[in-house]
């Protein structure tokens, strides 16, 4: 958990404040029925009701199988740019453990992530965005992204299927809430603030043999062990030490006899990098040092590198403009500049398309006992968070949409 102290928390426009529990009805409602990527059926028709009431234009359905974008067009005279808003849908394949009234009816289904309330948080956004339309022009273009979590994301097949043109958008903004963040704190930056996400798979072949007799089979499991270490060398030799680079071996299967030496060992894990440089490098020195142990040692190697989300990487103008709006919901003493973190989003995927940024919206509260990470089964948010994110996805539109074209 954050050493932060909880900040006090924001006043809210009145139009804001009164929405919020409807807000939070939307979440736990979404809480209760979660989806896996690319099944968000029953979340999307949620959704396309929920635009559909507050009047929003062309809303568009079965995006990328069940994303979703809507419109919300400024009435005020002025420049006609298109902003876009994101927010994913998804959730996860865990065993929700908390124990809340509004607990994962979906049993192996549940949102630790809070995307659940990304969704909720951009409905309400759009409700306060048609209220306000005589005070802005252009257009607010409304995101509902399926899959984030996994299956190749759906951030590809949906600009694939031309979510960023018909009208075209200028920029980009998304948030995330962050339980290790307090609630009241709001975190940006310009530049990397979000790793690649490739993994790799390495299968050794070796030739098996008795257990007692060694020197008469090429052992995998040795050629494996050497492997791993030396794969340590290429964040503490090959990389620059202030570039931050993460290469994880996450799994190791071999044998299953204590006195046979297997055929063959398999191991595997993750690369995250900030930039395309070290994510090239990573990659190719991984082929190398597992290719040069393995012949040094008779054995040969076949290798699966795949490369996942590329890095999420914030507009610097976009990220100061963001930071200004987010200062105008707490105040400049609770938005805080944003360490990058490793961990990879597809967000990252329109961020190379267009300009933008993607903020943090602090979601903790230790007092609550909301400390448990993302992904985890006992995963919760605080609740307070949810008007913080309205408002922050509100201004930051309205401050972009006012802005010379």
């Amino acid at each position: 958990m954050s050493t932060l102290p909880p900040p006090t928390l924001p006043t809210l426009p009145g139009d804001i404040d009164e929405i919020v529990p409807g807000v939070i009805a939307d979440r736990r409602h979404l809480h209760e029925h979660p989806e896996l990527g690319f099944q968000e059926t029953e979340t999307a028709a949620f959704v396309a009701q929920r635009l559909e009431t507050l009047g929003a234009e062309d809303i568009r359905t079965g995006i990328a199988k069940t994303g979703i974008t809507a419109l919300v067009r400024g009435t005020k005279p002025g420049p006609d740019k298109c902003v876009m808003l994101r927010a994913d849908m998804d959730a996860l394949p865990i065993d929700e453990e908390v124990d809340t009234d509004y607990a994962s009816k979906n049993p192996g289904v549940m949102h630790a992530c809070g995307h659940d309330a990304h969704t909720a948080m951009l409905l309400g956004a759009a409700r306060i965005l048609m209220d306000r339309r005589d005070q802005f022009s252009g257009t607010v273009k409304l995101l509902f992204q399926p899959s984030e979590e996994a299956n190749g994301g759906g951030a590809m097949p949906m600009i694939a299927a031309g979510v960023l043109e018909d009208p075209h958008v200028d920029a980009c903004f998304g948030q995330h809430l962050m339980s290790p963040i307090p609630t009241g704190y709001l975190a940006v930056a310009g530049g990397p603030i979000q790793a690649s996400a490739d993994t790799f798979k390495v299968i050794v072949q070796g030739k098996g043999g008795h257990g007692a007799m060694p020197h008469q089979a090429v052992d995998p499991i040795m050629v494996a062990a050497d492997i791993i270490s030396g794969l340590r060398t290429i964040v503490a030799r090959n990389i620059d030490p202030l570039d931050p680079v993460v290469v994880s071996v996450c799994f190791i299967h071999s044998g299953k006899a204590s006195n046979v030496i297997p055929d063959t060992a398999e191991l595997g894990g993750t690369v995250r990098t900030f930039s395309d440089e070290n994510r090239d490098l990573a990659e190719q020195r991984l082929r190398q040092i597992a290719e040069g142990v393995a012949a040094a040692q008779g054995a040969s190697v076949s290798i699966e590198y795949v490369r996942g989300y590329p890095p999420t990487i914030n507009d610097h103008d976009m990220a100061a403009l963001a930071a200004e709006s987010l200062t105008r919901v707490v105040g400049e003493e609770n938005v805080l500049p944003m360490r990058p973190i490793m961990p990879g989003e597809d967000m990252s995927y329109f961020l190379n398309e267009r300009p933008g940024a993607y903020f943090m919206t602090g979601c903790g509260n230790e007092a609550r006992g909301i400390v448990w990470p993302h992904h985890h089964p006992k995963f919760d948010l605080d609740e307070e968070a949810l008007g913080i994110g309205v408002a922050a996805l509100v201004q930051t539109a309205l401050d972009y949409l006012a802005t010379e074209a």
